[in-house]
């Protein structure tokens, strides 16, 4: 039994004797709480697609993942526990198949006066999170709480400082690093009563010490380098960070630095000299201090909105030890810096947080006049930092309301994308795409609504005359909802114009495909339930600027959400 299942146990006794059953019949009463959030995915293989090849498809056929909170309150006390589920899931490597179950959090949390005490699994960050976040995201299996104490101190009204130490948690197990740091937070008001002049600002350091075997194992990777590309690797590395929301009327604008002393890093692009003197790219450990410098500027005032944000980042991957690559054993998160997309072929491309470099910028605006007119527009631009691009974006939208019956909008999406760096495919050309839209929604009654979506995606030809990646899109979609219960939903993503990675069918053509999707949706009270028929082309998945390449998916789905 690891040390998480085995610790875990014996808080699980002690929470269940202090929960719903003794709850019922107690005279000052607690308040227990809870959600379940459940996944079942019935996997059809279709080699033609991609759909194969992996256990699921090959021999397994079913895969599940549910997670069950519960929250109990009384005493003073605050007490959280969260069962994990894994049956052949496809979460944690898209590839690949994990399997395991347990207590996958518990926690207790107390407030003594001015005193904050948190023992457990603990989420929390250090200002916008670019020195430590400890956070969850289900849909990439990311979950890195920090196993551990946390200790916050109320220092007047508006100050609060902060002490916590850690390791990181690894699935059901702990990492062996440990994770230490504070921060200080702070709140001012300045002018005259009503002219909103105020400004929170805040400082952090983290530390993360590496165990002996992640250094013997950095150790033994240098031993195989050349002279000229050994170095002495270090066990301490500290993350500083400064940073400060000034808020003046309708003007907001936060500035965060952050430094971090020589760590030990791995650069997935790395270029090795062999002794024909050939050079070859490769994951490569190097040493080396990082910066980030991140700022966003908005204003909010008569229907328009601005946001302005810039963000350089050299040397900050920052994780709990350089064995860990992708979006495992993450300390911190980095701001995305390009829009969150949610159509299904504007939101096909995702550009993925650049830890090592980057130079970015993003711009939106919003207006919208008398809650009838509404326009978007925005544009992002992200370089490395020898000015190579790496995605560049500019969307536009347009929205109108008529009466209370119809609402529609229309937009277009124009995009780079660098997908050589983002999805690791050599030699692969700037994705370029032209994505115009469309969405009408007709309300039948205040219960009954229908909507139709479509887009068509047009991608460019690289020096072969081929088209990028694969090539030429169609999406259309039906939806009609009758509330508060049922949705009803069919789409198609139709690959009308194939390019270079589009299938080859049995004559040894590129095929045109079509990816259709069913979906069902049924609400009652605080449940939702879904059942679906989907076949999906091979993509990225993003999640807060973090993502990861989803492999096409072939099969039936139902998920599961409740709360209580």
């Amino acid at each position: 039994m690891n040390l998480l299942q085995n610790s875990s146990l014996r808080v699980l006794a002690l929470l269940l004797s202090l929960s719903p059953l003794s709850t019922l019949f107690s005279q000052d009463g607690g308040i227990l709480s809870g959600n379940l959030e459940a996944n079942g995915n019935f996997f059809m293989r279709d080699s033609l697609i991609g759909a194969a090849n992996t256990p699921q498809y090959d021999r397994q056929l079913y895969g599940a993942d549910a997670w069950l909170n519960l929250s109990y309150s009384n005493w003073g006390f605050d007490f959280g526990l969260r069962f994990d589920l894994f049956n052949n899931s496809n979460l944690l490597n898209p590839t690949g198949s994990f399997t395991d179950e347990g207590i996958g959090r518990w926690f207790v949390h107390k407030k003594i006066d001015k005193l904050d005490i948190s023992v457990g699994y603990l989420y929390d960050q250090v200002g916008s999170g670019i020195i430590f976040r400890a956070f969850e995201q289900r849909p990439l299996l990311i979950d890195n709480a920090l196993f551990g104490a946390r200790l916050a101190y109320d220092i007047g009204e508006n100050w609060q400082v902060k002490a916590f130490t850690g390791r990181q948690k690894q699935q059901f197990d702990i990492y062996e690093p440990v994770i230490k740091g504070g921060a200080i937070d702070g709140y001012l008001s300045l002018g005259q009563e009503g002219r909103n002049w105020a400004m929170a600002p805040g400082v952090g350091v983290v530390n993360r010490t590496l165990d002996d075997q992640s250094m013997n194992a950095v150790v033994a990777t240098i031993n195989t380098y050349t002279k000229e590309d050994a170095f002495v690797p270090t066990y301490n590395t500290y993350a500083f960070s400064a940073y400060n929301t000034l808020s003046a009327g309708p003007w907001t604008w936060y500035l965060e630095g952050a430094y971090k002393t020589p760590d030990n890093l791995t650069d997935p692009f790395g270029e090795f000299e062999l002794s024909d003197s050939s050079v070859v790219v490769g994951e490569k450990l190097y040493k080396g201090s990082g910066t980030v410098v991140y700022s966003s500027l908005s204003y909010a005032q008569s229907g328009l909105g601005v946001t302005l944000e810039g963000k350089r980042t050299e040397n900050f991957d920052f994780r709990v030890r350089p064995q860990e690559q992708l979006n495992r054993g993450l300390v911190n998160f980095l701001p995305p810096m390009a829009r969150v997309n949610t159509y299904r072929l504007t939101a096909r491309y995702n550009a993925a947080t650049q830890f090592l470099g980057e130079m970015a910028v993003q711009a939106d605006v919003r207006y919208n006049y008398k809650r009838k007119v509404g326009v978007n527009v925005n544009f992002s631009n992200i370089t490395d930092l020898d000015n190579n691009l790496l995605y560049r974006e500019l969307y536009t939208e347009l929205t109108y309301k008529y009466k209370r019956t119809w609402q529609f909008l229309a937009g277009l999406q124009v995009q780079r994308y660098n997908q050589e760096v983002f999805e690791f495919k050599p030699d692969a050309p700037i994705v370029e795409t032209l994505t115009p839209f469309f969405d009408v929604l007709y309300k039948f009654s205040r219960r009954k609504s229908i909507r139709f979506e479509g887009q068509a995606m047009l991608t460019g030809k690289d020096s072969k005359g081929q088209r990028h990646d694969y090539g030429n899109w169609l999406f259309g979609l039906v939806e009609f909802s009758m509330a508060p219960h049922w949705t009803f939903t069919i789409s198609d993503m139709y690959n009308v114009g194939p390019g270079k990675n589009s299938p080859v069918d049995d004559s040894g053509e590129k095929a045109a495909l079509h990816y259709p999707r069913f979906d069902v949706y049924y609400t009652h009270g605080s449940n939702r339930f879904s059942l679906s028929y989907i076949k999906q082309v091979e993509g990225v998945v993003c999640t807060g600027g973090i993502c990861r390449l989803e492999p096409a998916f072939s099969g039936v789905r139902f998920t599961l959400n409740s709360s209580f």
